[in-house]
């Protein structure tokens, strides 16, 4: 009879070693590796199996589309980043930092969902006497909802096939456990692995919504393999900073709707409440002052009205200083370089504080133009007109460039009263409000006729 064959294998992170080693090599982890048998592959000669079965082909006309409705929860901000409802049979993630409101927020539109659909509530990390404190502190009163805290996964999946649900909720997936794997801590990497491997064949198969919540590194990112985002159908994080009540879902991946979508809450002591008037409170919140200016980010297909803060001051120390938040640091330094070079103002020498309020931020091009009258503003101290709006793209050679999707940005801010738009000269757009149309940097210095 030959000898058994074992290998040893990183219960983080999954590297196998011929030998047990003191540190993994992958993943740095100290006394990880754990001996295990090496089973003889089930896919040799696969070829030769007598069980396999041919799959059916079909054409594209010969597939056929069954209209689902989606499972809405009432609450417009929710939907409209999932893409309309959660979808039956799909398989998503929410994730954010700790504390954020997450569990709060699911067990919102959990609430809301059972008014109409079967809901099952998974709690894996907290106990249901926690769960049921929540829910009194929240006001929901829901009956129809189900809990349970279960944490071994083939036991979720045989309840949830048992009741039937039309949408399970797992908080979270990192504690859940498979009962093959009862020697692997839970929320390792092959954990995770397979017991998403099992949700989303649950999901497929039977055609139940799955949303799970997630963990993150202190990177900001999903915690586990990015095999997990992959597999899922929707990732989303819930965003917000510890000084502001506002917290921001936001859709980084969906198959059923519109990425790049998100959402505005504010965490009250009910609760998640929807903010459906974010950009009126937006404006409500800007100033204008010397330094500040409006410009219009899309995210996803919502128009978003934000102000720009821009702080000059001459530096007291040999290399000035640049704080930028809420956007991409070297974007600012681009444009101040830009500046300095055709209309000789030497913010070299300047420290530069920048901002976007409210916590917001911002990846794309179109806030060029913004960013270039912030800072001429504060440098200036010069206060731009009130409700003005800047829409373009500044290049390397200080002409002004028009940016997509102007037409979207200008209509938002028709509705809410701005009077004056900034936009490149090649820009064309229909619009009642006044434009200004600019070909380059240079014409900026018209804002400020003092200069």
């Amino acid at each position: 009879m030959s000898k058994q064959k074992t290998n040893f294998r990183c219960t983080n992170c999954d590297h196998i070693a011929i030998k047990w080693i003191g540190q993994c090599p992958t993943c740095s982890e100290w006394n990880s590796f754990v001996e295990q048998n090496i089973q003889p592959s089930p896919l040799k000669n696969f070829t030769q199996q007598s069980s396999a079965v041919p799959a059916n082909l079909l054409k594209i006309n010969e597939i056929s589309i069954e209209t689902q409705q989606r499972l809405l929860s009432g609450i417009k901000e929710w939907d409209q980043v999932i893409g309309g409802g959660i979808l039956p049979g799909s398989f998503m993630i929410l994730t954010g930092d700790p504390g954020i409101g997450k569990s709060t927020l699911l067990l919102q539109v959990a609430d809301k969902i059972a008014e109409t659909k079967n809901v099952i509530y998974f709690s894996t990390e907290e106990s249901l006497q926690q769960l049921k404190n929540r829910a009194t502190r929240l006001n929901l009163e829901n009956t129809n909802l189900l809990f349970c805290d279960e944490s071994n996964l083939e036991n979720i999946i045989a309840t949830s096939l048992n009741a039937k649900p039309d949408l399970i909720i797992i908080d979270s997936i990192q504690n859940c456990y498979l009962s093959n794997q009862s020697t692997v801590i839970p929320g390792t990497i092959g954990q995770l692995r397979e017991s998403s491997f099992h949700l989303l064949r649950f999901s497929k198969e039977n055609n139940v919504a799955v949303f799970i919540t997630g963990h993150i590194t202190k990177d900001g990112q999903i915690a586990g393999p990015k095999l997990l985002e992959h597999m899922v159908d929707g990732v989303f994080y819930l965003q917000g900073e510890d000084r502001w009540h506002t917290r921001i879902l936001r859709s980084v991946k969906n198959r059923f709707g519109a990425i790049n979508e998100i959402g505005f809450f504010e965490m009250q002591e009910n609760g998640l409440t929807e903010v459906s008037n974010i950009n009126q409170q937006l404006l409500n919140e800007s100033s204008a002052s010397a330094g500040s200016a409006l410009i219009c980010c899309l995210e996803g297909s919502r128009p978003i009205l934000l102000e720009l803060q821009a702080l000059c001051v001459t530096s007291k120390f040999g290399i000035p200083q640049r704080v930028v938040t809420g956007i991409d640091p070297k974007r600012v330094v681009l444009i101040a370089a830009i500046l300095e070079k055709y209309l000789h103002i030497r913010f070299s020498s300047q420290d530069i504080f920048f901002k976007v309020s409210s916590g917001v931020k911002i990846k794309e091009s179109s806030i060029d133009l913004g960013i270039a009258l912030a800072l001429l503003s504060s440098y200036f101290q010069k206060t731009l007109p009130e409700k003005i709006l800047s829409i373009g793209e500044v290049n390397l050679t200080g002409q002004i460039k028009p940016t997509n999707q102007a037409q979207i940005r200008i209509n938002e801010a028709e509705k809410f009263g701005l009077n004056t738009i900034l936009i490149s000269s090649n820009q064309k757009v229909k619009t009642s409000c006044k434009t200004i149309k600019l070909k380059n940097i240079y014409e900026l210095l018209t804002l400020f006729p003092d200069e």
